[in-house]
């Protein structure tokens, strides 16, 4: 089940929210964990037990930490904690992607080496286990204390909105939301509001450019248009599909009370990869850096140890992303730039804006190539076509399989980042205090305003989009594979 299908808009959310408005206040956990352990199971009930044993496992952590704080077992128990939750990850994400590579280095198979087991990944399992390990570590360090609420840790790490594909939360910033958070009619419609933008990017911008990026990567000899169209129609199919669904999991958290920071900052207007990742996939990036980047030195043991540090956090980042060489090479070519970025100083004095912005856009789409393919080889396939090797104009098979329609909506997905700063400031002051029905004005007096403008567009653009949606298939977030 996923935030866009007919089943989760028509079914679960309308019940989920029905009971979790009915049920008194002291009990809303409760309703957030059984309610969100239904919507795991609607993919598969028996990856719930792991689940609830990773998140029984963190809480456990977490209390024997506390108990032994400032004793040697407390750090004992920290580099336990941390390595069971790796280990889940390690297996089941991992185990078969190095079976595979150790086997084809010594020229064999998995099953000759007597390796037969071909593990589903479980899904959300990258995200729940970074929160668990950030838990685990945030109460080793004294960040957040440990809770003795079991159901309130539980329905943190289950809570629906977040726990596919994130945003990566933090125990330490919901904590005080779980004991009291404030619902309203104006706070629920802000987050009615912030849903259907991300549904809308989903639906109608991301679903409708994703043909041209499949039909150019499923290409044996794609030509320069075709690599081109299809390398910009991924990156922007991955950034409207991510940050869609970034906006549906904040907006579904709002309809509940619980703010959730946000993850996504106009990534495709920065001047330079290192403010790409400040504003691209933000909780990620920040998790990194507190929990990896920081405890292996940071900047702080000289300028190689940092060229080190930053090549190898996002290395481990793209293995974090999938158990292919493919994410294990984008993971480096953005490590390798950060690297030469801070060798530079790009970063903090980069050429004009026209020549900074497309040269950084030119990287990044560089970079989702490699994470697009299936294969490093169909990664220098697509490579090969951009540089004309293939032959320029698109071919016959490209031009049956991709419509004018989404021609269209690349060029309206193009305009829509380009714009973007204008309607997030938009978007931004219309959901506040102001936009339901009050104007503040400058002597701080409110004077009643009706508003209408606003919820009339998010209507009709709510209407247009599930329109949208009864016609076509549902298809699942590209993040959820990871």
């Amino acid at each position: 089940m996923v935030f866009s299908s007919e089943t989760f808009l028509f079914l679960f959310l309308p019940l989920f929210l029905s009971a979790y408005y009915l049920t008194p206040e002291r009990l809303r956990s409760w309703t957030i964990l059984i309610g969100s352990y239904i919507f795991y199971c609607w993919w598969r009930a028996d990856f719930l037990l792991l689940f609830i044993a990773v998140t029984a496992w963190a809480y456990g952590c977490g209390l024997l930490i506390d108990r032994w704080e400032g004793q040697a077992r407390a750090k004992t128990t920290l580099v336990i904690g941390v390595i069971g939750c790796l280990i889940v990850l390690g297996i089941f994400k991992y185990l078969n992607f190095f079976m595979d590579s150790f086997a084809a280095l010594i020229g064999t198979t998995p099953e000759e080496l007597g390796y037969h087991w071909q593990l589903i990944l479980p899904i959300g399992v990258s995200f729940y286990v970074f929160h668990a390990i950030g838990y685990i570590v945030d109460v080793y360090r004294k960040d957040t204390p440990a809770t003795r609420s079991f159901v309130d840790f539980a329905a943190f790490m289950a809570l629906f909105p977040h726990m596919i594909a994130g945003p990566v939360l933090r125990f330490r910033d919901l904590t005080d939301q779980f004991i009291k958070r404030e619902h309203s009619l104006p706070i629920f419609t802000s987050g009615l509001y912030i849903f259907t933008i991300g549904l809308a990017k989903k639906v109608l911008i991301a679903d409708t450019v994703a043909p041209i990026a499949d039909q150019a990567f499923s290409m044996a000899n794609p030509t320069a248009v075709e690599s081109w169209l299809g390398a910009i129609a991924y990156m922007l199919q991955l950034y409207f599909d991510f940050s869609g669904y970034s906006d549906m999991a904040i907006g579904l958290a709002l309809m509940m009370g619980f703010r959730f920071k946000q993850n996504f900052n106009t990534p495709y207007l920065s001047l330079s990869i290192t403010e790409f990742w400040q504003r691209w996939h933000i909780s990620l990036s920040t998790w990194l850096r507190d929990y990896l980047y920081i405890p292996l030195g940071g900047n702080r043991k000289g300028s190689a140890r940092t060229y080190v540090n930053l090549f190898l956090v996002m290395l481990l980042g793209g293995l974090w992303h999938g158990a292919a060489w493919t994410y294990v090479i984008w993971g480096a070519w953005h490590g390798g730039w950060l690297a030469v970025e801070r060798y530079t100083g790009w970063a903090k004095k980069a050429p004009p804006r026209l020549i900074s912005l497309p040269f950084t856009l030119l990287l990044v789409l560089i970079g989702w190539v490699m994470f697009r393919a299936a294969s490093v080889e169909g990664a220098f396939t697509v490579y090969g076509g951009m540089l004309g090797l293939n032959g320029i104009a698109p071919g016959i098979e490209f031009l049956a399989n991709v419509t004018r329609e989404n021609i269209l909506f690349l060029v309206l997905a193009i305009l829509a980042v380009c714009g973007e700063p204008y309607f997030k400031k938009l978007t931004d002051a219309e959901i506040s205090a102001e936009a339901h029905g009050f104007e503040v004005t400058g002597n701080g007096i409110a004077v009643a305003r009706p508003s209408l403008a606003y919820p009339i567009a998010m209507s009709l653009l709510l209407v247009v989009t599930v329109a949208r949606l009864s016609e076509q298939s549902v298809s699942p977030f590209l993040y959820f594979q990871f």
